[in-house]
């Protein structure tokens, strides 16, 4: 059977880009098709300054999203990273074969960089080997796909390139997986800024609806958001990207296509107003959901626990192969303690 491999990171509040995205397949078609894992990656979240308190709530309320947003945890394990070991001891042994020269080409690094540069502060090692640890989330379940926006497709050929590395060196380990993404709304854009993705940590929320806006809320800022020059109505991402937004955000809502949604509408406005009522409508339930776990937080720790312990028993075969594989000297076995024998007297 297929295995998927995908998390989020709690870095922010989860986004309608990230539900539309990835979210949403992952509850509507992965879980029934394929052995899944999602994982809220919250080792990830300690690349850049964060508040350790935020991280906590960040990582509960992700993977209370999750679940809000119908992951089944009796079809798929969804698990929280930090609650597997094997994550971090693989992708120790990965570094050890990546190049200093792959780690910064990512464009990832490049961007964020130069970002905490401009902000006059550190970049942390970790933000620069963070690819490395992805490929280790990716390789210990032994992963076939990998559903991942256009952003992160860049980590996934990594992962590919550092499987293959590994393999060849010190013999079969290591499944190679491959990215897939959703045909429609992949990367939804930011309302405010419809020529730069929809992103958790933007310092302005102004363009960026979360799952958890109140219905007034999304309206407001979907209302608001930023159109094109012309007043036409047609889908043309690199001429009109604030309108090819809209429409790829109502398209996806409906399980349309955007194309087919050029022309259809003579304003702005009236594009606007059925895209927020779609949006609302979508997320209804999700909220709902979200409420009602949220008054239920033994389930979700349960769940967080069954699923990290289904995660770690699939890790650990293949992280310990690749230990020994590599060279390093496996534990002796414990030594089990002597039965005290009663005599009888």
């Amino acid at each position: 059977m297929t295995r998927i491999f995908s998390g989020v990171k709690p870095t922010g509040h989860l986004t309608l880009g990230n539900y539309l995205g990835a979210v949403r397949q992952w509850a509507d078609v992965d879980q029934y098709r394929a052995d899944a894992l999602f994982c809220v990656v919250d080792l990830h979240a300690l690349t850049v300054e964060h508040d350790p308190g935020r991280v906590r709530r960040l990582s509960r309320q992700a993977a209370t999203l999750l679940l809000a947003s119908g992951l089944d945890p009796e079809r798929c394990t969804v698990f929280v990273q930090s609650h597997v070991d094997e994550h971090a001891r693989l992708s120790y042994l990965l570094e050890c074969v990546a190049t200093d020269g792959e780690m910064r080409r990512m464009i990832q690094y490049k961007e964020k960089s130069a970002v905490e540069r401009a902000r006059g502060g550190s970049v942390r090692l970790s933000l620069l080997t963070y690819p490395v640890l992805m490929a280790a989330d990716i390789l210990a379940y032994g992963a076939d796909e990998v559903p991942v926006g256009d952003d992160q497709t860049q980590h996934v050929e990594l992962t590919r390139d550092l499987a293959v590395r590994f393999n060849q060196r010190y013999g079969h380990a290591f499944a190679v997986p491959r990215a897939t993404r959703p045909t429609v709304a992949a990367r939804v854009m930011d309302l405010q800024e419809p020529t730069s993705k929809m992103g958790k940590s933007h310092e302005s929320g102004a363009g960026i609806v979360y799952l958890l806006d109140e219905p007034d809320v999304v309206r407001k800022k979907i209302m608001r958001a930023v159109t094109d020059s012309g007043g036409e109505v047609v889908y043309d991402r690199e001429a009109r990207p604030g309108v090819s937004n809209l429409l790829e955000i109502l398209a996806a809502c409906e399980g349309g296509n955007p194309n087919g949604l050029s022309g259809v509408y003579e304003s702005y406005g009236a594009l606007k107003k059925d895209t927020a009522d779609a949006v609302v409508e979508l997320l209804r339930p999700v909220r709902e959901r979200h409420k009602e776990l949220v008054a239920d937080s033994a389930y979700v720790e349960e769940v967080l626990r069954a699923g990290a312990e289904r995660a770690r028993g699939m890790a650990k075969p293949t992280v310990d192969a690749a230990y020994r594989a590599i060279g390093l000297l496996p534990p002796a076995p414990a030594v089990p303690e002597p039965v005290p024998v009663n005599v009888a007297r």
